[in-house]
């Protein structure tokens, strides 16, 4: 699926910038990642009574919230409804401001790097939003962060490269929260204007951030596989994933 096609993925809500179906992908043996059971999101806490029938319509079950736990207490979660489960998660990691953006680096060099931080000090928290996800039960799924774009962004290549799509491909669909983030930047800027401008890591997304974390990810564990069974995925998670995203 080229990128244009990606971008009709996306779901239009208010005040929600980076809510998109995370399926569509070619993956494993010819099968396509399948729609409609995996979305990701930035933080969902902003869901007004309009945007929530939007939300309801889409079938979701189970919310996974990748937030720190005082991200959770500022802002709030996703308003509770019949039928919805709620299940927070929170991979440690790092503060980024313990190590500030340098502009004179390169920013995939940066944001890869903070992947790769998420990944040794977060997984079992990343193996663990993986497992629900691949709990059939829990389907529809949304996962999200705050922007959407880094946590989630993890998890969702961490998942997609298990499902078998490519590389490239995963790093493409990750960029596509690019232009989200600016029209969260605009939001900001128009409904927050004595917070300070996200700085530039915060709202950027290059495609190869993601392609060096997967290559290093790689390169430190033999696979996402291996990673992810290390970290506590079981090969039963592992094959429901496949077995009910893949068609």
């Amino acid at each position: 699926m080229d990128a244009a096609a990606r971008e009709n993925t996306s779901i239009t809500f208010s005040a929600i910038f980076n809510f998109r179906d995370a399926g569509g992908h070619a993956g494993l043996g010819g099968r396509r990642v399948r729609s409609g059971r995996l979305y990701r999101s930035d933080s969902l806490h902003r869901l007004d009574e309009v945007d929530r029938e939007a939300f309801v319509r889409l079938g979701i079950r189970t919310v996974i919230d990748l937030r720190r736990p005082y991200e959770v207490e500022r802002d709030g979660r996703v308003p509770a409804y019949d039928g919805l489960s709620y299940v927070h998660i929170h991979p440690e990691h790092r503060e980024w401001d313990e190590v500030p953006y340098d502009e004179r680096q390169s920013l995939a060099r940066y944001l890869a790097d903070r992947y790769l931080d998420l990944a040794e000090t977060g997984a079992s928290g990343l193996a663990r939003a993986v497992g629900m996800i691949a709990d059939e039960r829990a389907a529809p799924v949304v996962v999200h962060c705050v922007a959407g774009k880094d946590r989630t962004g993890v998890v969702c290549a961490l998942t997609l490269s298990l499902l078998g799509v490519d590389d490239a491909e995963i790093a493409r669909d990750y960029a596509l929260s690019t232009a989200a983030s600016e029209k969260f930047g605009a939001w900001v800027a128009q409904f927050l204007p004595d917070e300070k401008p996200p700085p530039p890591p915060f709202l950027a997304s290059p495609v190869e951030a993601m392609l060096l974390f997967l290559a290093e990810l790689r390169e430190r564990h033999g696979s996402v596989e291996r990673y992810l069974l290390d970290a506590g995925l079981s090969a039963e998670q592992m094959a429901s994933l496949r077995a009910h995203l893949l068609h």
